[in-house]
This record gives C-alpha cells, structure tokens and sequence, in this order.
C-alpha cells in the first residue's frame, strides 16, 4: 500500500524528537525530514536546526491531536 505523506509539524530538533516518540508510541510512524542535516552531508553548510515531521495522509488527524 503506497501512502502519501503530510507536513504535520517544522520545529526545532527537541520538539520534533518528543512529538515523534509520542506518536510512535501510539502507533503512528513518522518521518523526519531536515535539510541541514542533509545539507551538511553533502557538504554545504545550512544554519538552521529546524526538522520536519511528516506523517502518513491517512494518519495526519490522529497525528494533529499530540501537538
């Protein structure tokens, strides 16, 4: 089953560490986008520390009432 994925939540790394256990804790698996990060391994430099959370479509009510 191929599912689309959802923005749910851009803040800073602690943040989106907690929100992301609190979710997989109730059985929603997110991803973590962060373009720092990716920038930095391919070597360029990015001053932000902010992440992305983004959740399954079909996930993305149930994700919203943990923020």
């Amino acid at each position: 089953m191929s599912d689309s994925f959802r923005l749910l939540y851009t803040g800073n790394r602690v943040y989106v560490q907690r929100i992301k256990a609190l979710l997989e804790e109730n059985n929603i698996f997110p991803i973590i986008k962060d373009e720092s990060e990716s920038a930095r391994l391919a070597g360029f430099g990015a001053p932000t520390l902010m992440q992305q959370l983004w959740v399954p479509a079909s996930e993305v009510e149930n994700a919203k009432a943990f923020l």
